[in-house]
């Protein structure tokens, strides 16, 4: 029986979105950005990397031909040299929204159709009666932030006050989030996911999707960083995913980095979460080496998005992309006949564009394995066709939503 594996680089978007002018996107492209900005040489990190963006093992399964497709432009570098090894094509997100539960529950068969909850830019930015349950249930001296912010600024800004009050740093963004940031051992880990528990259960009446808990270490002197060890507090899927699927048919399933916290740890199997992409990569590969047949990885690779995407490092993006192709071939040699692995994403994060936030775009679908071959796929009209896919693959129910490609 065939086992399936699903690949999402967290933010890596291909343009083309038509509906981005509505979250204020018009133009935004990350790959295909980054690719023309390291042709300009502003790709060049002394140490890091330089010179036009090398993706010769993406570009072999089609990405430059899925961007191309996408935004109508060939990225510099991409063009990929006699009939891809792969399916390929891109994905047109349906669901309401930009950020990562939106486009992962699509990818898994459920698309958003309804409007998520967001907290103004202002100051203060979440309802007094929010602040006043959360302060009271959770039993803190008081917040502080309050408002949209840069997430690693707000650390520079209030982290050695939080130190010296005990108050947590509460922040939003554009996005559906609730973000709580607090020193690991000056507040404590475990206070703090308890903390975000308190807030998830406040939030629901607001339909904020995430809240999130962002631990740090440092002090003024050395500065502050965020840990690994941040954890997502999400509302569940309003249907049944493909996660949900598999697990009631009994099949083996395993999911890597935050895809736990993105789907409330419903069907979400084995779950397995190091620090990093490359970790997270080995992770997944490892798993499927013990897979059973008939089985199912779901792994999220998220330092493209929270690393750099939200950082505008187009250096530090280039480079995870280079990093992330050079082991292409484990991940072809991790698959046996019959298997199929999917290389997407849920939404874009373009390092070039304004702000810093998520970017309404395509996402690339990159399908392949022995035996499946090459050509297009086209232009998928939801992400949710990557789920409908790989239930076929795996002989699952159908889902609610999505068409499976041949």
């Amino acid at each position: 029986m065939p086992r399936a594996l699903i690949i999402v680089l967290d933010s890596v978007g291909i343009g083309g979105a038509e509906d981005a002018a509505t979250y204020g996107d018009a133009g935004a492209d990350t790959v295909g950005h980054i690719a023309e900005a390291c042709a300009r040489g502003e790709g060049d990190r002394a140490g890091l990397r330089e010179g036009p963006l090398h993706l010769p093992n993406l570009a072999a399964l089609g990405l430059g031909l899925a961007c191309a497709a996408s935004s109508g432009r060939m990225p510099p570098n991409l063009e990929a040299f006699g009939e891809p090894a792969g399916r390929w094509g891109y994905g047109v997100e349906t669901s309401r929204g930009k950020d990562t539960p939106s486009g992962h529950w699509e990818i898994a068969g459920v698309q958003v159709d309804f409007d998520w909850g967001y907290f103004p830019n202002a100051e203060p930015a979440f309802p007094p009666e929010l602040t006043n349950a959360l302060i009271a249930e959770a039993q803190l001296p008081g917040i502080l932030g309050d408002r949209h912010a840069s997430g690693t600024a707000i650390l520079d800004e209030l982290g050695a006050e939080h130190i010296r009050t005990g108050k947590p740093i509460c922040y939003t963004s554009v996005d559906s989030v609730f973000q709580i940031a607090a020193h690991e051992e000056a507040f404590g880990l475990e206070r703090l996911y308890e903390v975000c528990r308190v807030a998830r259960r406040l939030c629901d009446r607001y339909r904020i999707g995430r809240v999130i808990a962002r631990p740090f270490l440092g002090s003024r002197e050395t500065g502050f960083a965020r840990t690994p060890n941040r954890k997502d507090f999400s509302t569940p899927p309003p249907a049944d995913t493909i996660l949900d699927v598999a697990t009631k048919a009994g099949r083996a399933v395993v999911t890597v980095g935050k895809i736990g916290d993105i789907f409330a740890h419903r069907g979400t199997g084995e779950e397995v979460k190091p620090a990093g992409n490359d970790a997270c990569l080995s992770a997944a590969l490892a798993a499927l080496a013990r897979l059973a047949d008939g089985g199912f990885v779901f792994a999220n690779l998220v330092d493209f998005d929270s690393d750099f995407g939200h950082r505008r490092d187009v250096p530090g993006y280039a480079a995870a992309l280079e990093a992330f192709d050079r082991r292409v071939p484990e991940i072809w040699a991790a698959l046996r006949p019959g298997d199929l692995a999917i290389i997407t994403a849920d939404h874009g994060n373009d390092p070039t564009w304004r702000g810093t936030d998520h970017t309404r775009e395509h996402t690339p679908i990159l399908a392949f394995g022995p035996g499946i071959g090459g050509g297009a796929i086209g232009r998928r009209e939801t992400l949710a066709d990557i789920g409908a896919t790989v239930a076929k693959h795996l002989g699952l129910p159908t889902l609610a939503a999505g068409t499976g490609w041949g």
